[in-house]
């Protein structure tokens, strides 16, 4: 049957005053109860969800009558399948695991993991941890291991529910469903699909891992033939850093709304990451518009870059690619890179113009050695963040056909051929085209807004 609460040891387990723990409990928002009063085990997840409910300004009504179709049943199916488990305070846990409770402690506020009380599934994930420090794993390093994983699978979770709400929900009810075979069809739909993930997680992961071992076999062999500093710190490694955006995306994104942006952001994510995969690099992190994208070669930096700019170019009304690179050591660090290389790398991409690939001294020996790529010095210049003046060089492709001269949208920024204008406009003899008659509409009502820029 499980363990059985009363209102004032449910509210020492949630956190709730037994006052509103009541109230809940008549609306039937903590499930059965037994004929002392007392709330079934399931009770502290129940009150849980009602929180989140109430927090999100739903009111108690709503969560009651939303608990009456049944959903809140099958949704604590699915949040706790075998039913609520004996949970543990931190010294039983710590005595299941044989870890003293420091160490536990220690591993847990690593992890950013703060329970108030541990069940069989913390006490068995935290165990592949504890076995992996035995065997030699050293514990900074699980750490950071683990913090990646746990991040990871954060994201993969949360799309998960995400998209099945917009796509599969929604989606049956734009089809006219609603009511119970709404939700017959839609917990159908869950029932077909569920275990899906593991097997797809794992598929993907032996994919990348295979990647990832020839990537350090080959820095293994490096080592080993040219030696490293003995007192390089651990994860130091040597790569070409690239930051890759758009230009001109802070525009589109006011001029364009976040739908058409999202739109835009997929069409460019693909053409990123079809590069990197065809260049030998790896995508570290997309924010917004921006990729931070690493080499172990230089060369397969520059070359990926304009690949990038070029991919791009091509796709009809579509904003200008930027790209800034820069080689040196960086920090491994979960899953990230981190220190100075990547820093002016970021400076060098605010400094590039549309359709620039600039990079620093530290990738010019490489890119001078490429066929059909001329590099253009340009002059010194303070970039911010850094003591010293920087040379930059203009990376340029020299073959292949010339480049169609394209208009730019002075609202949002996309570049258009003439076949993809919707509408033109002469201001002060200046001529200006526009890929829609909404952003037409923006440049009339404040014309001082974009004139000046508008052929960049």
């Amino acid at each position: 049957m499980g363990q059985a609460f009363s209102l004032e040891e449910l509210a020492k387990t949630t956190g709730e005053s037994a006052q509103r723990l009541e109230e809940w409990r008549t609306l039937g928002l903590l499930g059965a109860v037994d004929p002392d009063g007392r709330c079934q085990a399931g009770a502290p997840l129940r009150a849980r969800l009602v929180r989140l409910c109430v927090d999100h300004g739903i009111g108690l009504d709503a969560v009651a009558a939303w608990a009456q179709t049944g959903e809140m049943d099958r949704h604590l199916a699915i949040l706790a399948p075998s039913g609520p488990g004996p949970t543990y305070d931190v010294a039983t846990a710590a005595q299941r695991l044989e870890l003293d409770v420091a160490t536990l402690a220690r591993i847990c506020d690593a992890i950013g993991f703060e329970p108030a009380e541990f069940d069989d599934d913390d006490v068995a994930g935290l165990r592949l941890f504890k076995r992996a420090r035995d065997a030699g794993f050293l514990e900074e390093a699980l750490v950071q291991l683990v913090r990646v994983l746990k991040d990871a699978m954060d994201k993969v979770a949360d799309t998960e529910a995400h998209l099945f709400h917009f796509y599969v929900r929604r989606g049956l009810q734009a089809q006219g469903l609603s009511g119970e075979d709404l939700q017959r069809t839609v917990w159908a739909v869950g029932e077909a699909t569920a275990g899906l993930d593991a097997p797809a997680l794992q598929y993907f992961h032996r994919r990348a891992l295979r990647a990832a071992i020839q990537r350090t076999a080959v820095l293994e062999i490096a080592e080993q033939a040219f030696g490293r500093p003995r007192d390089e710190p651990p994860g130091q490694i040597e790569v070409a850093v690239v930051f890759v955006d758009l230009s001109g995306f802070t525009a589109l994104t006011e001029a364009m709304g976040d739908l058409k942006t999202a739109e835009v952001l997929d069409r460019f994510s693909a053409l990123v990451r079809q590069s990197v995969a065809a260049h030998g690099g790896q995508v570290v992190k997309q924010i917004g518009d921006a990729f931070l994208l690493v080499f172990h070669e230089p060369r397969d930096a520059v070359i990926c870059a304009l690949d990038v700019e070029a991919r791009t170019a091509a796709v009809p009304t579509f904003p200008a690619v930027r790209a800034g690179i820069h080689h040196g050591p960086v920090l491994y660090r979960e899953g990230d890179y981190v220190g100075a290389t990547v820093n002016l790398a970021a400076r060098v991409v605010a400094e590039a113009e549309r359709h620039q690939v600039l990079v620093t001294e530290a990738i010019h020996q490489a890119a001078r050695a490429l066929p059909d790529v001329a590099l253009v010095r340009l002059p010194k210049r303070a970039v911010k963040g850094v003591s010293e003046e920087v040379v930059l060089y203009d990376v340029r492709r020299t073959s292949g056909p010339p480049r169609p001269a394209r208009a730019v949208d002075p609202v949002c920024r996309m570049e258009l051929g003439p076949a993809e204008e919707a509408a033109r406009l002469v201001v002060e003899g200046v001529e200006h085209r526009f890929c829609s008659e909404a952003c037409l509409r923006r440049f009339v009502a404040a014309p001082e807004r974009y004139t000046g820029g508008a052929s960049g």
